[in-house]
């Protein structure tokens, strides 16, 4: 499958996402885990990543790390179970490689998978891609195009409204 530009945000077809707008690239019973484009498009210039150190053992949805922009200060979460088998110390130094490559120079940690079957529970490229197109539609007021053949984007979509409950997607049934 081919990367997913969802209007300007790039998702990339090689990893796993939550809808916290985190990656994770598994390979074997590890995970290299980042921000999204979109994240950081949102949280705008990164000033700072407080890192965690190798050693300590998170559960999914545990904060990982947090990311200061000049905006606020936001958490990064786990999205596995593992434990931390590397970071990226060049972030210390140079906290905008999140801005400036989010998917290659801008990952955070390396995770030694507690549980790889874990990743059942993260969304596909294709899931998050439907779901970040109805967070710019309902957020920004952005009508955006999924670079998906046409049915599979009619696809994508449907399934991203079925998981929304009806008072988030602005209708309801009326009786007649």
């Amino acid at each position: 499958m081919e990367d997913i530009w969802v209007g300007k945000y790039l998702v990339k077809a090689d990893r796993y996402y939550t809808k916290d707008h985190e990656w994770a690239l598994v390979k074997g019973n590890r995970a290299w885990i980042g921000i999204t484009d979109y994240a950081q498009k949102e949280l705008g210039d990164i000033v700072y990543v407080d890192l965690p150190s190798v050693g300590e053992e998170f559960e999914s949805g545990d904060t990982l790390a947090n990311v200061e922009s000049v905006k606020s200060v936001s958490p990064v979460y786990a999205p596995l179970s593992g434990s931390v088998v590397e970071v990226n110390e060049a972030l210390n130094d140079e906290p905008g490689l999140v801005n400036e490559s989010p998917y290659e120079d801008g990952w955070m940690v390396v995770l030694e998978l507690k549980d790889p079957s874990e990743v059942e529970d993260l969304l596909s490229p294709k899931e998050y891609a439907g779901i970040l197109a109805e967070i710019v539609m309902e957020e920004k007021g952005e009508r955006v195009s999924l670079n998906l053949p046409e049915e599979e984007t009619e696809e994508v979509i449907e399934e991203s409204l079925e998981t929304l409950p009806e008072e988030e997607i602005g209708y309801e049934e009326k009786e007649r």
